[in-house]
């Protein structure tokens, strides 16, 4: 889809009305309508500390559990209660942790070995792909 303009934007959403609010100050507001889509799916290999401390991971582990080192698998859903499902889709399809899960915002973040992980993911978005037919995206790695 190729990007308009403010003035194109404009005389879409206005047709006739355009020529006469030309030139006025107008207050837009964007909503954001949830559908059911996979928007993000993103698998981080062997991750550093620092990662972890950013992402909050490294709260609440138990005394003596380091996770620094593994790999994370971070999902974004909409609409957001879909990262339930999801998050139940991961730990029985591949040997992975929840390290964070959102149903607020749709928000999901697996850790485990690179192989769990990356398992986990392709099957989370498989699932929601073919069974539940959301609109999904490509998986990428870093």
């Amino acid at each position: 889809m190729a990007q308009m303009t403010k003035e194109e934007l404009m005389e879409k959403l206005f047709h006739a009305d355009y020529e006469q609010l030309k030139g006025r100050k107008l207050r837009m507001t964007r909503v954001r309508v949830p559908g059911k889509e996979v928007c993000m799916a993103h698998v981080i290999r062997a991750a550093d500390a620092g990662i972890y401390q950013n992402l909050a991971l490294h709260i609440g582990v138990h005394e003596g559990e380091d996770h620094t080192g593994e790999s994370i698998g971070l999902i974004r859903f909409t609409p957001w209660e879909a990262v339930v499902a999801a998050a139940d889709i991961a730990v029985k399809s591949a040997d992975v942790e929840i390290g964070f899960m959102d149903r607020f915002c749709g928000t999901l973040i697996l850790l485990g070995s690179l192989t769990s992980v990356q398992t986990a993911v392709e099957e989370v978005v498989r699932f929601f792909d073919e069974k539940l037919k959301f609109r999904t995206c490509e998986i990428h790695r870093s």
